[in-house]
């Protein structure tokens, strides 16, 4: 049962990504971790978002930036491999983890949340100075390692950096491609994959892209505030959940 149900939170959450174009990763984390644990989500989830970004790289190639991208991965590389580190570190310690995720969730749930108010008030938007920029990027690495779920603290640097829509969302899923190749490398190096994790895997794909169609459909046809509103609440209460485990 609870097979099935990792299933269907990874169909729901990756519509949400094909209408927001974020969050997917981050919506399916922390049920996933709940219904099959960390070792068996991390794997899987990392394994989606690597096809995730080949699904958009097919369509946008031409639209990368790749001197941003170099930058990306010169310092996401070994900090998501000192995150991956870690979470091996404390995989006996399940409590520990959630923990952590769940803070991370409510931070970036707060900051998401103050971006749309902002957006919908016309506040003034403050310029992170470029140190703030560069040590987010090291938070997206080692976040990235431990829950598959760098995207957002990736996106705070590259805003401002990427104005251009189609350029900051090829240059984005492509990063995803390097990053998510080389963890599932080296979650193999390590043994955590089995024949298990592999069905899992194959049978998770079509769910995926299934579900990718839908929220592309879902995007052109409806509001998109209101689903960045939803997506915002269910991270909180996915965030808050973890602290109940």
């Amino acid at each position: 049962m609870e097979t099935v149900l990792f299933y269907v939170v990874i169909f729901l959450s990756h519509i949400m990504q094909g209408v927001t174009g974020f969050a997917g990763t981050l919506l399916a984390m922390p049920l996933s971790m709940r219904l099959v644990g960390t070792s068996t989500a991390a794997p899987v989830l990392n394994g989606l978002g690597f096809a995730a970004g080949i699904y958009v790289f097919v369509e946008k190639h031409k639209y990368v930036v790749w001197k941003e991208l170099v930058a990306v991965l010169a310092v996401m590389i070994p900090t998501m491999l000192g995150g991956a580190f870690l979470r091996r570190l404390l995989s006996g310690s399940e409590r520990v983890l959630f923990v952590i995720f769940g803070v991370i969730i409510l931070l970036l749930s707060a900051k998401g949340i103050y971006d749309l108010l902002a957006e919908k008030k016309g506040w003034k938007t403050v310029r992170l100075p470029p140190a703030v920029r560069w040590g987010s990027l090291v938070l997206a690495g080692l976040v990235h390692g431990m829950f598959v779920c760098g995207g957002p603290f990736l996106i705070i640097y590259l805003t401002g950096r990427l104005p251009e829509k189609e350029s900051f969302r090829a240059t984005l899923s492509t990063s995803w491609i390097f990053l998510n190749g080389i963890l599932l490398i080296e979650q193999i190096v390590a043994g955590e994959w089995s024949l298990e994790l592999l069905k899992l895997q194959l049978i998770a794909l079509p769910v995926l892209f299934l579900a990718m169609l839908i929220g592309s459909f879902l995007c052109r046809r409806m509001n998109q505030r209101v689903f960045m509103v939803v997506t915002y609440i269910l991270l909180i209460l996915s965030g808050v959940s973890l602290f109940f485990k």
